[in-house]
């Protein structure tokens, strides 16, 4: 009895876990009518309070790096930071957005320019300007807002106020000690819940374009034993990793990937249209900056409401219900900073690789695309997991260029799943730093035997639309969370400031 108490979160989570799995195999139909009927309608009645809250949290950001609260530590005042910045940002980087970079660097500002909002003429320079703008605002300041409000109310209750590092810890100054009882178990068994579900379709769906990837290099059709095969190499390699920890697993892997991604941009940046892709670069961000009040608050009710809904709500949604497991993992990384540094390492560090990365993909695909004749934002629209691969074709080394991005792609997903497996057994050991064997490797086998049953009975988008859902509670939260973080890092201040009162 005393072992189901201090595992509550475990089984509770294991059980909708299996709830949900075992609805997408025996009647993945009514998964999908369900999963996207909430979906639905959250983002038709909740989706302006995406935007507001992305907003907040953003602007909060920024306050709290100029505030007074900048110098305080996450950790005690004697630590040092654990990691080194390259090391700290190649990790925080890896778990946060790399592999969906490389996903839709090339697909999303030529889905964009095809069929942009229907106020904008497809296929146009305004297009063109409005899919480029778009893409960095999707991938730009806003997500990591969000990531960074969660990742850094974690740190500091945990690391400077010595509480486990879970979400429920976020609000003692709220809660108190009813944090220990069932209030504080649900808001951690949602974080599980949109966790291993966000990490289950984001395995399945990154399985697929490898095995595309692999299909166009050496001519064979992607099949699901292809998909099968690749996701339990995966397993494999990212159960090892998990076992030899953060300090050599995940940091080694983030390094090679960071060193890979690297390569890949400066080569295509070399052989590419460098001048075109510069032009490109600082006009984007002029715009973007100049755009970011008007993109941050508009749904565009009067025009182009759907095309909102459809990529900028979803993404939102999509950050929010994300921001447990990159919360968790990054806070976890971050010990001995203080909250300035962290505050505008990671929200400018990131966004500005984002930005230099969709400027030289998606510039490289729309210099061919415009001067060429060539067809890139119609493959996109066909089959946005293998347009990355078409672009290449245009350059020299290109099944070299295929190989590096495969091979890129799958050390992301080592790390991405490395990172939940570590997390998720973290979030079930009671915010247990070193987690116990048995939980990764119970985590890491069910989130991948997840994905490759619900990508079997078709259920995998469903079970995506289930993990935003989990975004509408936990923007609640993490409102809530500001409020309580804000509390307790006044109180802390007032207290010091009493303390030297006092002294003198």
């Amino acid at each position: 009895m005393n072992w189901i108490y201090k595992n509550l979160v475990f089984i509770a989570s294991l059980f909708i876990v299996f709830f949900f799995v075992g609805l997408g195999i025996y009647n993945p139909d009514l998964l999908s009518q369900v999963s996207t009927f909430i979906h639905q309608r959250i983002i038709d009645y909740f989706g302006w309070g995406y935007l507001v809250a992305a907003f907040f949290f953003l602007v909060f950001n920024i306050w709290f790096a100029m505030s007074r609260y900048g110098e305080i530590k996450l950790g005690k005042e004697y630590e040092k930071p654990q990691y080194s910045y390259f090391a700290w940002f190649s990790m925080m980087f890896a778990a946060g957005m790399g592999i969906g970079m490389i996903f839709w660097g090339v697909a999303e500002p030529m889905s964009h320019y095809l069929n942009p909002p229907g106020y904008i003429a497809d296929s146009s320079g305004e297009a063109a300007k409005y899919a480029m703008r778009y893409s960095f605002f999707h991938w730009g300041l806003q997500p990591w807002g969000v990531y960074i409000t969660m990742s850094m109310a974690i740190a500091y209750f945990s690391f400077r106020r010595g509480m486990p590092p879970l979400i429920s810890s976020c609000f003692y100054p709220l809660l108190g000690d009813r944090i220990y009882s069932s209030i504080g178990y649900l808001i951690d068994v949602l974080a599980v819940f949109a966790t291993i579900f966000g990490i289950a379709t984001s395995l399945g769906l990154g399985a697929m374009q490898i095995t595309s990837g692999l299909g166009f290099v050496f001519g064979f059709e992607s099949s699901f034993s292809a998909i099968f095969i690749l996701i339990c190499i995966v397993t494999v390699l990212f159960m090892i990793s998990s076992m030899t920890g953060l300090d050599k697993g995940i940091q080694i892997l983030s390094k090679t990937n960071i060193l890979l991604a690297t390569l890949l941009l400066g080569f295509l940046l070399l052989v590419g249209p460098t001048t075109y892709i510069f032009n490109i670069f600082t006009s984007t961000i002029a715009d973007y900056f100049s755009s970011l009040f008007q993109m941050s608050l508009s749904t565009h009710p009067f025009r182009g409401y759907e095309w909102t809904q459809s990529w900028t709500l979803f993404y939102w949604a999509w950050w929010i219900a994300w921001s447990p497991f990159v919360g968790l993992f990054v806070a976890s990384i971050s010990r001995g900073r203080t909250i300035r540094e962290f505050i505008l390492g990671a929200l400018l560090v990131p966004t500005l690789l984002a930005f230099l990365w969709f400027s030289v993909f998606g510039g490289a695909a729309f210099q061919i695309e415009l001067n060429t004749g060539a067809s890139i934002a119609e493959i996109a629209s066909e089959d946005v997991s293998i347009v990355l691969f078409k672009l290449y074709s245009y350059y020299p080394l290109s099944n070299m260029l295929s190989i590096v991005t495969v091979l890129l792609l799958g050390v992301f997903f080592v790390t991405s799943a490395d990172s939940a497996t570590y997390v998720l057994s973290m979030m079930t050991s009671n915010g247990r730093l070193t987690p116990p064997a048995s939980k990764k490797l119970v985590w890491g086998l069910t989130v991948s035997a997840t994905a490759t049953i619900l990508l079997y009975s078709g259920g995998l988008e469903a079970l995506q639309k289930m993990a935003i859902a989990a975004a509408l509670p936990f923007t609640f939260i993490m409102l809530f969370m500001c409020k309580s973080l804000l509390k307790a890092l006044n109180y802390e201040y007032t207290q010091e400031l009493n303390i030297e009162e006092n002294q003198e």
